[in-house]
């Protein structure tokens, strides 16, 4: 009832800030050398270290694993997507099964995406209007709209702990004043959102888009921050742009963040995005890259890329990855994963899933104690050279 009382005061005084919400952001440290952040999120699920990469489990389920692998490789946090659940199994069935932690068996933390990415790269067909946008399913083409207030009321009733305005994503090859007409609807957007927010159950990030143009991520983080919101995302990085371009283009908008809430860049991305842009001051990650990779065979190690497909691991008794501890490494030869690889075996899926969350994970682990013991700048410098020559010997091996 305060909170209640305080936001129509605000209101009342032409205020548009709204309250942190039911997460908080504890800034721990700031790296000496660089703008890296050693942080912890605070969520009625408890608590998240950061910077943090966050699994994507799109339709309620990281693909190839449980909840009890999640947990086991002490995945803090875990992503869910509006779209696809709203399209199956639907948003009332969550609800009737207790909401989505209680219907996936996940107690952790959890964010969901509004589902406005997904709408403009999935749809076939869509429209977009001032209201919101109406589009065709990539399911079976039955017809469904999604505005900011639906999208929010859904992600309220999945019960995540953070969730995501609803924004237009346009690609970032679409001309200037295009992305112009869309950072102003997403910012109305936006408006629209908060007042659906219920603050009851989940905290609200707001998105900040413009494509590669600095001026206008600079308008668009001006006016998306002007909203007092309990955290804030990059948009609309890494689809389609060179890395050095995404990279670029971080380095530049996530200090326009505020300094003292979370920044979450999303769908990013490879490792050495991730170190990367944590450099720059990122906090959050999510991608589909692991999982991805995994599902297709390819594998992150501490010596680079390895294809385990290839014919040259048939034969030979090592594991991934001499210098990793997860279950898959510990376990089972690359001659092995190989063969249930060629064999088409499910469980090659799943080995090869553990083994890439578990590098993932673990970098960002190695990140954070770098951060707190102030010698990210050497730790980025040296991950940032041992890429590059090993994607080189890569290259050359082809």
């Amino acid at each position: 009832m305060v909170d209640e009382q305080r936001d129509e005061q605000r209101k009342e005084k032409g205020d548009t800030r709204v309250p942190p919400g039911l997460v908080r952001f504890e800034l721990l440290h700031e790296d000496t050398g660089t703008k890296a952040r050693r942080g912890r999120l605070h969520t009625p699920h408890g608590p998240i270290e950061t910077p943090i990469f966050m699994p994507v489990g799109t339709v309620g389920s990281v693909k190839g694993v449980g909840p009890d692998d999640l947990f086991n490789l002490d995945a803090q946090i875990i992503l869910g997507n509006t779209y696809h659940l709203m399209l199956r199994p639907g948003e009332p069935l969550i609800s009737e099964m207790g909401g989505l932690h209680r219907f996936i068996s996940w107690d952790r933390p959890m964010l969901t995406d509004s589902g406005g990415f997904q709408v403009f790269s999935l749809s076939e067909k869509r429209k977009i209007t001032e209201e919101g946008a109406a589009f065709q399913s990539h399911l079976d083409g039955s017809r469904h709209s999604l505005s900011p207030e639906r999208s929010i009321a859904i992600q309220e009733t999945l019960g995540a702990d953070v969730i995501m305005a609803f924004d237009e994503c346009p690609p970032s090859t679409e001309d200037r004043p295009y992305l112009e007409k869309s950072l102003a609807r997403t910012t109305r957007w936006l408006h629209r959102c908060v007042k659906a927010w219920s603050r009851e159950r989940s905290s609200l990030f707001g998105i900040v888009q413009g494509g590669l143009h600095e001026d206008l991520r600079k308008r668009h983080a001006e006016e998306i921050c002007a909203v007092d919101l309990p955290g804030y995302a990059l948009g609309g990085y890494s689809v389609g742009e060179a890395p050095e371009a995404m990279h670029a283009g971080v380095a530049y908008s996530a200090p326009l963040l505020p300094r003292d809430r979370p920044r979450y860049l999303m769908g990013v991305g490879t490792p050495l995005d991730l170190v990367t842009c944590v450099e720059q001051g990122v906090d959050m990650f999510d991608c589909v890259l692991p999982t991805r990779c995994a599902r297709n065979g390819l594998l992150f190690t501490s010596e680079g890329k390895l294809v385990i497909r290839n014919a040259a691991y048939a034969r030979d008794p090592r594991p991934v990855d001499p210098a990793c501890s997860c279950y898959t490494c510990r376990t089972f030869s690359r001659a092995y994963l190989r063969h249930l690889f060629a064999a088409g075996e499910i469980l090659a899926m799943r080995l090869n899933t553990l083994h890439n969350l578990h590098y993932f994970l673990t970098l960002m682990a190695d990140v954070r104690r770098a951060i707190a013991e102030d010698r990210f700048a050497a730790f980025a410098r040296d991950f940032r050279a041992r890429s590059h020559a090993q994607e080189a010997e890569r290259t050359r091996g082809r």
